[in-house]
């Protein structure tokens, strides 16, 4: 089995809704994403897909949160823009995506240099 790692980075704010503590107040992230991939086969070239046509799909995922109150952003505007909960979004959006062949493994969300959340469907 290959899998492949790409990160790629967004900043944005939010505010955790019915939290007691700081996070309840509006606060921003620089964001860090780990998308890992799999596959058990390579292509022609050797490769399990092209970096720059993963990195273009999460791309797309991404500018929907880049530079943005989450709490606006659907579904966070019911659903409580947490860590977790970005981790699943980015996961669920991004998996609608990818061409045959490819699985997504997990999205790793980070909030800060060691704080993150790990989804896999």
């Amino acid at each position: 089995m290959y899998e492949l790692i790409v990160q790629t980075w967004f900043s944005a704010a939010h505010r955790l809704r019915e939290y007691q503590g700081n996070c309840e107040n509006l606060h921003g992230h620089n964001w860090k994403l780990d998308v890992r991939l799999r596959s058990e086969r390579l292509d022609s070239l050797g490769m399990v897909a092209d970096f720059r046509e993963i990195k273009r799909l999460v791309k797309g995922v991404v500018d929907r949160l880049d530079h943005q109150y989450l709490n606006d952003v659907p579904p966070f505007t019911g659903v409580n823009p947490t860590t977790e909960n970005v981790a699943r979004f980015v996961y669920d959006d991004l998996a609608k995506t990818l061409p045959g062949g490819l699985t997504l493994a997990s999205v790793t969300a980070w909030e800060s240099q060691n704080c993150g959340a790990t989804y896999s469907g």
